[in-house]
């Protein structure tokens, strides 16, 4: 195959942190009999590539609390999403919250490169409403201890980001739809 016709098979879904990315990917990739793949599994082998240090990277969180440690860890997000997709071809990608969100006009146009050639960016939202989403995500995160606390609303912070929607090819709302439907209607949009 040439590399071009192996990116239709891709499906690569994004958003924000408790969407269901994982959840959909894995029985997308039951349906469609597809490797799936989680960038949040495979981005510490690619961040130690290019030089993430786990001792600053603790020593960044005991300071400035893991508000600052997602800063550090972008320093590093744009170069794992280039490799995971240099790595792996015609399977389901399930992207951490972190990897399609970018402050730095550098690492949003590296990211936004690297992912033009795939027709199949899905990105998980709960609700069209987007305060509607944030309520929602912030009941499904709040057992995540240390790390939606000190003042900081992520939800609102991720959504607020236009990256998200520009790096998105489609958008897909979970609110009232069982995973199967959910699941269904990906497999629509992308003519599997």
């Amino acid at each position: 195959n040439l590399p071009w016709e192996s990116m239709s098979k891709d499906i690569i879904l994004i958003g924000p942190v408790r969407t269901g990315k994982s959840t959909i990917g894995k029985l997308l990739s039951e349906k469609l009999q597809l490797p799936q793949v989680s960038l949040d599994e495979l981005r510490w082998k690619y961040y130690q590539e290019i030089g993430y240090d786990p001792g600053i990277a603790k020593k960044i969180r005991a300071t400035g609390g893991f508000v600052a440690l997602v800063f550090y860890w972008k320093l590093f997000d744009a170069y794992a999403v280039e490799r995971v997709l240099a790595d792996h071809q015609d399977c389901v990608f399930d992207f951490g919250a972190g990897a399609s969100m970018y402050e730095s006009r550098e690492m949003f146009e590296r990211v936004a490169e690297a992912l033009a050639p795939y027709p199949n960016i899905i990105m998980l939202l709960p609700s069209p409403d987007i305060d509607e989403s944030v309520r929602i995500l912030n009941e499904r995160t709040s057992d995540l201890p240390g790390s939606f606390g000190q003042g900081f609303n992520w939800h609102e912070y991720f959504l607020g980001q236009e990256t998200y929607y520009k790096l998105a090819k489609h958008i897909v709302y979970t609110q009232g739809k069982t995973l199967e439907e959910t699941c269904d209607e990906i497999i629509s949009l992308v003519g599997k």
